[in-house]
């Protein structure tokens, strides 16, 4: 039972990374209807960006976890960036077009980012010096332990999960990008921007993915594979609904849980990649049972 207790609940710590990786995922295809296939290389850009800024800021400062929250919120001032003039140079002119061309779209944005991370950050192995958290595990019961990584990755996760959701629920930024997403003809004639709600969610979703990156990055330590993520994640989107950004967060828990469990119970019995495996086999069986995801529109069509 300690063993169980003890993957469910750094599952759980690991799927609130994933959900928020997860909602940039559902941010652009509420929006646009597009599956964003770079979504792990953003998280890539969004890691190697706060190991700089880090590295950057930890020197005159001196304070390791100041260091690392100013690097944080710089991660979030470029990936803002970032997403605007993706979206401005490469995804404007796809308005209007066939949904596939703009996911081929961003099947070339995925290569190009991984080329160019290449060239700036290299492949070797990064890690965080010195370490932002503590490597010293923390006791919650009985001999069930967790380490600080996981669980200061988790409040900040809830912490950004609860800001974003908010903003969609209570802004009028985020209630243009629920009508644009809801009914764009209907949004159009209301006055609300087309153009600036697709940028405004390529601006979220880099916002989002670079710092779940981060806190993986934190865990693991940064390379190329991080960028992987955005596959890995793509169970939790499917399995919370396309479109449902409380489906999103849920998904990722989940998913988050059954990798966990599946390394832990299932990888004594195969050479090894079931922690990998696990989520995409469930997506598949799932999909069998539910197309649209526990919580995603279903589409009727009447003729």
């Amino acid at each position: 039972m300690e063993v169980f207790l003890n993957l469910v609940i750094s599952g759980i710590m690991v799927g609130s990374i994933y959900a928020l990786v997860a909602l940039g995922w559902v941010l652009i295809y509420k929006c646009s209807g597009v599956l964003n296939l770079a979504m792990g290389e953003l998280t890539l850009i969004g890691a190697y960006v706060c190991l700089s800024l880090y590295t950057w800021f930890v020197r005159p400062i001196g304070q390791p976890t100041l260091a690392f929250l100013l690097a944080l919120a710089g991660t979030l001032v470029i990936g803002a960036c970032l997403g605007l003039l993706t979206e401005r140079f490469f995804l404007r002119r796809m308005i209007g077009e066939p949904v596939l061309s703009v996911i081929m779209v961003t099947v070339g944005l995925s290569f190009f980012f991984k080329g160019v991370v290449e060239f700036i950050w290299g492949t070797d192995t990064r890690v965080f010096t010195p370490e932002v958290f503590s490597k010293k595990p923390i006791p919650l019961m009985g001999n069930i332990y967790l380490d600080s990584v996981y669980l200061w990755s988790f409040v900040a996760s809830i912490i950004l999960l609860i800001v974003f959701v908010s903003f969609f629920k209570y802004t009028r930024w985020g209630l243009a990008m629920q009508a644009t997403a809801d009914d764009e003809m209907a949004a159009l004639s209301l006055g609300v921007s087309a153009k600036f709600v697709y940028a405004l969610a390529w601006a979220i979703a880099f916002m989002a993915a670079g710092v779940g990156g981060t806190l993986l990055g934190n865990v693991n330590g940064i390379n190329i594979s991080v960028g992987y993520l955005g596959l890995l994640v793509l169970p939790a989107v499917v399995l919370g609904g396309l479109n449902s950004v409380p489906g999103a967060i849920v998904g990722g828990i989940i998913i988050g849980v059954l990798q966990n469990l599946a390394d832990g119970y299932l990888s004594q019995f195969t050479p090894g990649g079931v922690k990998e495996v696990a989520p995409l086999a469930f997506m598949v069986i799932l999909l069998l049972f539910k197309p649209y995801g526990l919580w995603g529109w279903e589409r009727i069509e009447r003729v």
